[in-house]
């Protein structure tokens, strides 16, 4: 009689793999969802700076700085990848010294994240997330 060896896994050994695949992923998952909330951030901060450049730039044309809705009527749209996940808001201050207030609001996923406010002085805020 001749035995036939035959290849392949054994249950357990199935089992075995099947669970230390989840234990990878339930370690590498939260620590992808905060990767992703950084890079999410470093995007919106990056277009803080952007708006701040073109309210200096303003400010040096008009003597003024601008408002959300005369911004966006001037052609300046949120990237979609930001728009995504914040929406934002300026307030403007004014007397004798003009200034503004920029407040980035993150909604959906990066809700959790906190607002991040940027200012004509160049005060970042919260200091911990720049």
């Amino acid at each position: 009689m001749k035995f036939l060896k035959q290849n392949g896994f054994t249950l357990i050994e199935l089992m075995i793999s099947v669970a230390i695949v989840g234990i990878l992923a339930s370690i590498a998952f939260p620590s992808y969802t905060q990767y992703m909330v950084r890079a999410n951030r470093a995007a919106a901060q990056s277009e803080m700076m952007a708006i701040a450049n073109r309210q200096q730039q303003f400010l040096l044309t008009n003597r003024a700085y601008v408002d959300k809705t005369t911004l966006e009527a001037s052609g300046y749209t949120l990237p979609a990848d930001v728009s995504a996940k914040y929406g934002y808001a300026i307030v403007l201050g004014g007397g004798t010294v003009p200034f503004f207030t920029l407040t980035f609001t993150p909604v959906g996923s990066q809700a959790g994240d906190g607002d991040l406010m940027l200012d004509s002085n160049g005060v970042k805020t919260p200091a911990d997330k720049w």
